[in-house]
């Protein structure tokens, strides 16, 4: 009996821990507990990053839909704009112990904004972005070394309703490199540059600055089981990040953009989802527009991180 009781209690014990969410190790947002003693390990095909993604820059290639009443400074009209962006991070390979270690992926995006005030929400700018990162990290302190290749064409809808424009045909390769560092699990700050290589039209300058920081609570805020649904909780946790560029060819004008909301996330799960009010000033951060369309825009919108 006593041996019976035994088994019964272990069982319950074991049935107890099944019932917890083991937590993955997501090395863009935390580090390996302990540093073992093995050796570094290879993967293809990794799931994660070393390197965090600015979450702030409006030309991170991510996946996201975004709502702006965005005003001309120059014009002083103001416009209900939708944009929209589709990518994300693929890993190729990585040598990393624990989270210490690089990484080389393919990172793609597709940039697109809509007029929303018109009947048919006519297409006015899509960029396509392309790029070979090569990540890096050591405890606190991660880089990211890219070369992308990016061409902007204006939608055949704008160009249409907009006879008087000129599209300068715009496309460039760019070289960045990004020097991050965290400070403890809160926040983060980081800053770089990136140099143009190759540019049409050849009369753009060449040189950026880049800088920005990331604050996001320790522990999240709350959970939820979203209704009795989910066997693992939803955590919700606060984020502030602002991204600042100052460009050449702007006569480095600083271009500031602010983000606020929650991220929400599970322990068992890559996967990350984002609600975030946006606010932004300096020149338009897409297509040609970037380089002759100074704006100011409030909005909101839902990020995802796959």
């Amino acid at each position: 009996m006593l041996a019976g009781s035994a088994y019964a209690d272990e069982s319950d014990e074991k049935k107890s821990d099944d019932r917890k969410p083991r937590e993955l190790l997501d090395c863009r947002f935390q580090q390996a507990p302990e540093e073992s003693d093995d050796d570094a390990k290879s993967e293809v095909l990794p799931a994660d990053d070393v390197f965090r993604p600015l979450l702030a820059d409006p030309q991170q290639p991510q996946s996201f839909a975004l709502w702006q009443s965005t005003q001309s400074l120059g014009k002083g009209t103001t416009a209900n704009i939708g944009s929209v962006g589709i990518g994300g991070n693929f890993g190729v390979y990585t040598r990393r112990k624990g989270c210490n270690g690089w990484q080389i992926s393919f990172l793609p995006g597709v940039f697109a904004q809509f007029d929303l005030g018109t009947s048919n929400a006519e297409l006015m700018n899509v960029d396509f972005n392309a790029g070979i990162p090569l990540t890096w990290r050591q405890d606190n302190w991660s880089a990211r070394l890219r070369f992308y290749h990016q061409s902007s064409h204006i939608g055949d809808e704008f160009l249409g309703a907009n006879p008087g424009f000129k599209s300068i045909g715009l496309q460039f390769e760019e070289v960045d490199l990004i020097v991050s560092h965290d400070f403890q699990k809160w926040m983060r700050l980081y800053v770089g540059g990136a140099v143009k290589i190759n540019r049409q039209p050849s009369t753009l300058d060449r040189g950026t600055i880049h800088w920005g920081f990331e604050a996001r609570a320790p522990t999240a805020w709350g959970q939820s089981y979203l209704f009795g649904v989910l066997t693992n909780p939803i955590l919700f946790t606060p984020v502030l990040t602002a991204d600042f560029k100052s460009v050449e060819a702007q006569d480095w004008y600083i271009n500031t953009n602010l983000l606020m909301g929650f991220d929400m996330s599970q322990v068992v799960s890559f996967r990350r989802a984002r609600i975030l009010f946006n606010y932004y000033h300096g020149y338009n951060p897409y297509g040609q527009f970037f380089y002759s369309q100074k704006t100011q825009s409030l909005g909101i919108g839902v990020y995802f991180m796959f």
